[in-house]
């Protein structure tokens, strides 16, 4: 059998993988908290339109399954992990922790990148989350992640290094729970199939208006909320 490695689609899912490197190489040689979330936004775009490239050209693969989840790993998963880490080591404990503890604090956030692996192995065999997902998207938990971080280095923000710590338990809880979350898959322009899509699209455009930058980690979890509030009245 004959595999067709570098197709279009698969270019774009590559680039993805190498903005994920590139946020990667930003966080641990350059420091540059700001430069590794830009480089996680160019992977999120990627992400989306190597999806919309196979659609588009009809170029499906089973290869290119496997490769968008490889890549996801890298740019969803160690990328927000190792930044999240960085900016731990540069924050201060609440308690007056002692070196050592601040140090393993430091690596909490990698559990960030293991339940990734969880969330996008699970994506993979459950035939269930081609409408809505299950648990947060790993774009989406990069992205707060991401965000978080370079607030934090553009303004000079203060978060202790324990609270830091505990966003990265609840953030990596988050994407293998079991709370189904809406996705932005309109097979219609119709208000009356998109609803929801249209007045979270509406109020992410208010959000950003009113709070800029510090929009893009409230868009997140405002998105997580909702689908809860979402997934709780479905489940009565």
């Amino acid at each position: 059998m004959k595999i067709k490695l570098f197709t279009i689609p698969n270019c774009i899912t590559l680039t993805n993988l190498l903005c994920g490197v590139g946020s990667i190489i930003s966080s641990l040689v350059y420091n540059d908290l700001q430069l590794a979330f830009i480089f996680i936004i160019a992977s999120a775009v990627a992400d989306f339109f190597d999806g919309f490239a196979a659609r588009l050209l009809k170029q499906y693969s089973a290869l290119g399954v496997q490769l968008d989840s490889l890549a996801d790993m890298v740019s969803f998963g160690v990328a927000p992990a190792i930044i999240m880490s960085v900016l731990c080591g540069q924050m201060p404990s609440a308690f007056g922790l002692n070196e050592l503890w601040c140090e393993v604090l430091c690596y909490i956030p990698l559990i960030v990148a293991a339940l990734s692996a969880l969330r996008l192995a699970k994506f993979n065999i459950d035939e269930t989350q081609k409408e809505e997902f299950e648990g947060l998207p790993t774009p989406g938990a990069a992205i707060l992640l991401g965000s978080l971080a370079m607030l934090c280095e553009r303004y000079d923000l203060i978060i202790d290094l324990e609270w830091l710590a505990l966003i990265s338990v609840l953030v990596a809880a988050m994407l293998i729970s079991p709370i189904r979350m809406f996705s932005f898959k309109f097979k219609s322009w119709r208000w009356s199939d998109n609803k929801l899509r249209y007045i979270f699209l509406l109020s992410c455009i208010l959000a950003i208006c009113l709070l800029r930058l510090y929009a893009i980690p409230a868009i997140i979890v405002l998105y997580m909320a909702v689908s809860t509030v979402r997934w709780m009245a479905q489940k009565r």
